[in-house]
């Protein structure tokens, strides 16, 4: 994975406009970060293989290195993912987008792809 570039990022979120894709979402606190600290309120989502069309990608932000991501959905809705700090487009042409904790560990995820991910 790589920072993300703003204009490279939104090039790849552009080809995906308008077409039927699939999403992974993933926020997190840390599996057990309230093992750790027990002021850490532990949180979390996690959405798999969920087929969207979204009709604009904006990303936006980069203070401190991290970005957001919002996809206005055909249907009216929205999807939106804050904290992304990284990525890159794998060898199964999956888009992955995750944002990682100044620990190195990740906190949120936005993967986009034309195909169902892994099940």
């Amino acid at each position: 994975m790589e920072k993300i570039s703003p204009e490279k990022v939104q090039e790849i979120l552009n080809g995906y406009q308008n077409k039927k894709v699939y999403i992974h979402v993933e926020i997190t606190s840390g599996m057990y970060a309230s093992h750790l600290d027990s002021n850490v309120f532990n949180a979390g989502t996690f959405l798999r293989n969920i087929q969207v069309e979204f009709t604009q990608g904006a990303l936006r932000g980069g203070e401190n290195g991290e970005y957001r991501v919002g996809l206005k959905l055909s249907n009216g809705g929205w999807i939106y993912v804050l904290g992304l700090t990284d990525y890159e487009v794998n060898e199964n042409n999956e888009f992955i987008m995750h944002g990682f904790n100044h620990e190195g560990r990740l906190a949120s995820a936005l993967e986009i792809s034309s195909k169902e991910f892994f099940k």
